[in-house]
């Protein structure tokens, strides 16, 4: 009888429902969560919590998440992985520490370090990843850089025992792929290259973490085909995904019983082809992932099977998501009421910029879209006729100002109140007049893996 082992999807992002993945525990029979917490723009939303308090910096969720989840957890022998330290794991793996110590609970905790870059980015100056800007640019204005991690930390936090992996910015299929191998000894290159069979199996691995790394879109959410979509049963109850995966890598896809959701083909196909550049080459730290081989079988009764995945070589470079200063900016919301909502609305806009011109408000734009119109497709959504535009009973515009001077960004609702007696008649309200915000670009860039991985540390705690 094959060897398998069952990994169930945590969060998909830093704000994700937990209820889902205390299904997973409870009712479908895990031996690991492996949980991703961070999108590139989250580590932005974590510079800046970072900047107003030292001991910050890390997804705040994890602490509440896993005082919810514990119970279930220690009494099935699950093991949970995640990459919500941020900036700062030694933080998140000290906050949850002291949670739990505070319940008399004992786990043991290891936190992954050393995906931070930033002191290596300037003597090596590496452009951007996808257009090759200089990164003298940027490089005044840097404040965060990280490396993406691979699976071999988090290996070796298994080995060493831990119940609880808490690490910063670690690729997110890779989180699912560190347990595979550790459960079934796979070779990951380290000391000896490995064969094709072995980046075959890697390859499966990464695939199945690419399956199960969104949550509940891996599980009929955010199932986007025409009217399918209406066929996803009880979406207030999902279920995320869950994969059994054997020692070969060959997987099933599934999820608990009685929960809602659906896994079949489509939904899974839908999955496998998210936030893929080239099908051909999908590149993690561990390997390359070649999903043209890929074959999915739907069994029925939500079960996807998946084989074929395969390997090439793990690139010589990591990815470095890097942040810098990049402005201000300012967003107000305003709606308007029948009769003439949209004229109202584009009047309102004049007058905007009207005054950002006669104040000289220095901004390198004004971008401006009419939520329930044109916000969600921009200029590929058509208006309707003009006649249609009249009838409308309400218009929503949203203002954003974007600025490298602070005071222009912090004045700019104070553009708006005086409209409220003086502009277009029968307004809704103004939302966002005291918003206004640091904006953090993102510099995407690679780096030789030697220079990250020596510096990586694990470290065993309990509590």
């Amino acid at each position: 009888m094959k060897k398998s082992i069952r990994i169930g999807a945590g969060l998909g992002f830093y704000g994700d429902a937990w209820e889902p993945v205390l299904a997973s525990i409870e009712k479908g029979g895990v031996q690991y969560i492996a949980s991703d917490h961070l999108a590139e723009l989250t580590l932005a939303i974590l510079q800046k919590d970072l900047q107003r308090d030292v001991s910050l910096g890390y997804a705040r969720d994890v602490v509440p998440m896993l005082l919810y989840l514990w119970p279930a957890m220690a009494q099935r022998k699950v093991r949970f992985i995640c990459n919500a330290g941020g900036l700062n794991p030694a933080g998140a793996a000290a906050a949850v520490r002291a949670a739990f110590s505070a319940r008399g609970w004992a786990a043991r905790v290891a936190v992954v370090t050393g995906d931070e870059v930033l002191a290596q980015l300037d003597g090596l100056a590496p452009a951007h990843m996808f257009n090759g800007a200089p990164f003298d640019a940027v490089r005044q204005r840097m404040v965060f850089a990280n490396a993406y991690l691979g699976a071999r930390p988090v290996v070796s936090a298994l080995q060493q025992g831990a119940d609880i992996v808490i690490t910063g910015r670690v690729a997110d299929a890779a989180l699912f792929l560190a347990p595979l191998v550790h459960a079934f000894d796979w070779n990951l290159g380290d000391e000896h290259p490995a064969s094709q069979a072995e980046l075959d199996r890697l390859a499966q691995g990464l695939a199945v973490g690419h399956l199960l790394e969104c949550s509940g879109q891996g599980s009929g959410g955010n199932f986007g085909s025409l009217q399918a979509w209406k066929d996803i049963p009880d979406l207030a109850h999902i279920g995320y995904p869950i994969a059994e995966v054997s020692e070969d890598g060959s997987a099933l896809i599934t999820k608990a019983p009685g929960t809602g959701g659906r896994i079949n083909f489509d939904t899974v196909r839908q999955q496998l082809l998210y936030e893929v550049h080239d099908p051909h080459a999908y590149v993690s730290p561990d390997v390359v992932l070649d999903l043209s081989t890929v074959h999915l079988e739907d069994l029925g009764q939500d079960r996807v099977s998946l084989t074929g995945a395969t390997g090439h070589p793990r690139p010589a470079q990591l990815k470095v998501v890097g942040g810098y200063r990049d402005g201000f900016k300012a967003e107000v919301t305003w709606g308007f009421s029948w009769p003439d909502a949209h004229d109202k609305a584009l009047a309102a806009v004049a007058m905007v910029k009207a005054q950002l011109a006669d104040k000289a408000v220095p901004h390198e734009a004004l971008f401006v879209e009419f939520p329930g119109l044109n916000s969600a497709h921009g200029t590929l959504a058509p208006l309707p006729d003009a006649g249609a535009l009249a009838e409308l009973n309400e218009v929503w515009v949203r203002l954003v100002l974007r600025t490298q001077d602070k005071k222009a960004a912090d004045g700019f609702g104070r553009l708006f109140p005086w409209m409220a007696l003086s502009g277009p008649a029968y307004t809704c309200g103004f939302q966002g007049l005291n918003n206004s915000s640091e904006l953090l670009g993102i510099w995407p860039a690679r780096m030789d893996r030697e220079a990250v991985e020596s510096q990586i540390r694990v470290e065993l705690l309990q509590t």
